[in-house]
C-alpha cells in the first residue's frame, strides 16, 4: 500500500469504531422496530413467533380515535410550547445583552430549570398544582379568587403542562440565542446604526436575520424534544383526564405495556419517526435559506464598513 492510499484510509480506520457503534446501537433498532410494525406481535411471544400481517397496524392507525387525539394534542403541545419558548428566549436574550454586574449569576440561575431531571420537574410542579395544599390555589385562596382544577379539568391540566414545559426549556433557548447574539459580527450592527437605524429596526433587520441559523437549529432541536416528550406528562397527568393530555410517546408506551400490543407500537413509532424526519428536512431546507440571507447581510455591511 503506498503512503497516499493509506494517508486516504486512516481519517476512515478512525471513523470506523463510532460507525459501528452507531449501526449497532442505532440502525439495528430502528430496523429491528420496522420490521415488528408488520407482525401481530406481543410480549408472551418471540418475534419469530408473531403473524405477518403487513401493513394492517398502520392501515388501523388511521382509525384509531384515541391515536388520532395523541396525535392532534402532541402536535398541539409541540406548536404551543415551542412558539413560546422562542418567543420568551430571544426576548431574554435580546433584553440581557448587555454589560449588566452578576451577569454570569444571572445566566446560572436561569439554566437550572433545564438542569434538574424531568421526573423531579414532575413532582415539583405536581406538587404546586396540588388542589388544596399547592402553592397555586394556596395563593388564589388567600387572595379571595376561586381556585382552578389545574389537574383534574382536561383544558387546564393541558395548560399545567405547557407551563411546566415552558419554564424548564425556555433557558435552553435563552442560552443558544444568546451565544448567537454575542457571536454576530459588529460591523454589521455599527453599519446600521450609521445608516440611522432605531434599535427595533437593529434588531428585526440585522440581528434576528444573522442569528436565524442558529434560531432554526434551535427550534428543530426542541421541536424533536416536545414531540419526545414523556416523563413530565407521566408523572403530572399521566395523559389524563380522559386523553386531554395524552401525547403520542405516551400511547406508544401504553399501548406497548398495557394492551401489550408491541407491533401497533411499532407502527406508531415509525409514524412518529417518519413525522420528526419530515420535519427535520423542512427545517434544514430553511435554514439553508437563512445562511444564504444571513451571508448576503454580512457582505453588505462589510462594503458598507
Amino acid at each position: 500500500m503506498t503512503t497516499a492510499s493509506a494517508n486516504r484510509l486512516t481519517p476512515y480506520l478512525f471513523l470506523a469504531p463510532a460507525l459501528i457503534v452507531l449501526a449497532v446501537a442505532l440502525l439495528y433498532p430502528i430496523c429491528y422496530m420496522i420490521y415488528a410494525s408488520f407482525l401481530d406481535w406481543n410480549p408472551s411471544q418471540r418475534i419469530g413467533e408473531a403473524d405477518w400481517v403487513g401493513l394492517r397496524n398502520y392501515a388501523n392507525l388511521l382509525g384509531d380515535g384515541a391515536f388520532r387525539e395523541s396525535l392532534w394534542v402532541t402536535i398541539k403541545f409541540a406548536a404551543i410550547v415551542v412558539t413560546a419558548e422562542m418567543v420568551l428566549g430571544v426576548g431574554l436574550a435580546l433584553l440581557l445583552d448587555r454589560n449588566i454586574r452578576g451577569m454570569s449569576v444571572l445566566r446560572t440561575l436561569f439554566i437550572l430549570p433545564m438542569m434538574i431531571a424531568p421526573i423531579v420537574v414532575g413532582l415539583m410542579w405536581r406538587y404546586m398544582y396540588h388542589p388544596t395544599v399547592g402553592i397555586f390555589n394556596r395563593t388564589l385562596d388567600n387572595l379571595g379568587l376561586p381556585t382552578v382544577p389545574w389537574l383534574s379539568d382536561g383544558n387546564w391540566a393541558f395548560a399545567s403542562i405547557i407551563i411546566a414545559d415552558i419554564w424548564q426549556w425556555t433557558p435552553f433557548i435563552f442560552i443558544l440565542s444568546l451565544a448567537a447574539l454575542q457571536s454576530l459580527p459588529q460591523s454589521a450592527i455599527e453599519a446600521s446604526k450609521i445608516d440611522g437605524a432605531s434599535g427595533w429596526q437593529t434588531i428585526l433587520y440585522i440581528k434576528l436575520p444573522l442569528m436565524a441559523p442558529v434560531l432554526i437549529v434551535t427550534c428543530l432541536l426542541r421541536l424533536i424534544d416536545a414531540f419526545k416528550v414523556l416523563e413530565v406528562i407521566l408523572v403530572l397527568t399521566n395523559g389524563g383526564p380522559g386523553l386531554s393530555t395524552e401525547i403520542l410517546s405516551l400511547r406508544i408506551a401504553r399501548t406497548a405495556s398495557e394492551f401489550r400490543e408491541l407491533g401497533v407500537a411499532a407502527a406508531m413509532s415509525n409514524f412518529l419517526l417518519i413525522l420528526l424526519m419530515v420535519l427535520t428536512i423542512a427545517m434544514y431546507l430553511y435554514n439553508k435559506a437563512a445562511e444564504m440571507r444571513a451571508a448576503r447581510i454580512r457582505a453588505a455591511a462589510e462594503e458598507t464598513s
